[in-house]
């Protein structure tokens, strides 16, 4: 363990995107922005507020890409639309389909970057893993996306496009003349900030896209179906809690600073007790009902009984659930997984303490989809290239 460094975290200023020349996108304005777009082409103030709720439908629930197909807006306003505005999602470069029917999708987003994204099908619900950046600053070494540098912040129309598009895959915007919930249950019914990047040093674009998710006019997920992870970027915690209010996962994974300098170099910054101390404050804040702490079940690293009872004190008094997930091991990673016998005492340890403590059971690793395996495929081909070029001495 002690020759496995890692970085602390990469202080890196991320480049905005250039706006495109012509016409503005209208995925991923919030209502106010859309509001304020609207009347820049001649829609009367008066007339505005009505303008945004007709389009909000026709984008986020009925899914319509086409203004000639927004039926009731004026034939006139539908061409002043069209000439000003696109409506626009990233695109699906490759879908893969797991053998548990687990499906990664690597999406194209401006610029020709790529992230990746996942969809998890379950009996009584369906998760999308939802990336918010291209790469990662953080350098978790136990995390395949962490060694794709950062690129760039995802905007909020490419965040929610995310949603969108996986939405267009699964054929699940309701017909004309049908709620959403009249089908049966919803295949995507939770989100899930846990797919490339760090969330929170993406805040504002990220708090706009669950916005727009949860707005209840159009895709209508609850705030309490969304559920953003975090390594643990302390001030910016609070603020999660009082500006976009859904469930918060930390990425947690050690029970001693030591560990965890290694394991999550952010710690190096914010130590397990400032972390900690934020995160009791959060439940009261957003009203949630518990904080869900990430555990990575690393052998003979931090999956000690020694740490599952040092994970149950550090906790005490936070209203929470270990989710214990068994190591996704990548090619080159410097680590194994746990053995089910010590990750089934770590978790009877923890459920005795009186929390829940589910095993997740990994999912989509035969196509590189499970937890901590997200890397864009091109930069999967790169390295490989690169590394036989060492090998060949070319």
């Amino acid at each position: 363990m002690s020759q496995i460094q890692a970085p602390i975290t990469q202080d890196v200023l991320t480049i905005p995107r250039k706006l495109p020349e012509g016409a503005r996108n209208l995925v991923g304005l919030t209502r106010p922005q859309l509001r304020e777009a609207l009347i820049e082409i001649g829609t009367p103030e008066k007339q505005a507020k009505m303008r945004v709720n007709q389009l909000w439908q026709w984008l986020y629930h009925w899914g319509v890409r086409d203004f000639a197909e927004m039926t009731n807006l004026a034939k006139d306003f539908r061409a002043r639309l069209a000439e000003n505005f696109v409506i626009e999602l990233p695109e699906i470069v490759s879908k893969n389909v797991s053998e548990d029917g687990t499906r990664k999708y690597l999406v194209k987003i401006a610029g020709g970057h790529e992230v990746e994204v996942v969809y998890i099908p379950e009996t009584d619900r369906g998760t999308l893993c939802v990336s918010s950046q291209v790469g990662c600053t953080l350098t978790c070494s136990f995390c395949h996306t962490g060694t794709q540098k950062l690129v760039r912040n995802l905007t909020p129309g490419e965040i929610v496009g995310q949603i969108m598009l996986v939405r267009d895959d699964l054929d699940e915007w309701p017909a004309p003349g049908t709620g959403t919930g009249e089908n049966g249950p919803r295949l995507l019914s939770n989100i899930v900030l846990m797919g490339m990047g760090e969330p929170l040093y993406n805040f504002e674009h990220v708090r706009d896209a669950m916005k727009i998710a949860m707005d209840g006019e159009g895709i209508a997920l609850s705030r309490r179906r969304i559920t953003l992870s975090t390594s643990g970027v302390v001030p910016e915690i609070a603020r999660a809690a009082e500006e976009i209010g859904c469930m918060l996962a930390v990425s947690f994974h050690a029970t001693t600073d030591e560990v965890r300098d290694k394991l999550v170099p952010i710690n190096k910054r914010w130590n397990i007790e400032t972390l900690l101390e934020a995160l009791r404050d959060y439940p009261r804040l957003s009203n949630s009902e518990r904080i869900t702490f990430e555990y990575v079940m690393l052998k003979d690293v931090n999956d000690s009984d020694e740490d599952a009872r040092r994970l149950v004190r550090l906790i005490k008094g936070i209203p929470a659930k270990i989710n214990l997930i068994p190591f996704n091991e990548w090619p080159g990673s410097p680590y194994q997984r746990s053995d089910w016998t010590r990750i089934r005492a770590f978790a009877d340890i923890v459920h005795k303490a009186g929390y829940a403590s589910p095993i997740r059971t990994p999912r989509g690793e035969d196509i590189m989809a499970a937890c901590g395996q997200l890397k864009s495929a091109t930069e999967r081909a790169r390295k490989s290239r690169a590394q036989i070029a060492a090998e060949t001495g070319s």
